[in-house]
């Protein structure tokens, strides 16, 4: 009778743990409270700040940040803090790339 090997799991952070299992499982955000990332309509600017400084702080210490940001950048998400971008730093983004693309194509 033969036994079954299984793989390894691979460690967690790592490429391959990503291929794997998916970028946001391997997210800094895992466990927050999502209001930090996406606030209330008609939230005032000093709380939309306080509230963004925050959620940006746990994304800076992300090790899928750079997905976070191509997923959101991708799909056009329009609200609430993708990749430590808020919604008009994603704005500016999409806008520099969409330049950069028409000089590489001139």
């Amino acid at each position: 009778m033969s036994s079954v090997i299984y793989p390894r799991r691979p460690r967690p952070g790592t490429l391959a743990h990503r291929a794997l299992y998916g970028w946001h499982e391997l997210a800094a955000c895992q466990g927050e409270d999502p209001y930090l990332f996406f606030g209330p309509e008609r939230e005032r600017p000093g709380a939309r700040t306080m509230r963004e400084t925050i959620a940006k702080a746990i994304c800076a210490g992300c090790p899928v940040r750079a997905e976070c940001l191509e997923y959101a950048l991708e799909l056009d998400i329009r609200y609430g803090v993708w990749g430590g971008l808020g919604e008009d730093e994603r704005k500016s983004e999409q806008r520099r790339r969409a330049r950069r693309a028409a000089e590489v194509a001139s």
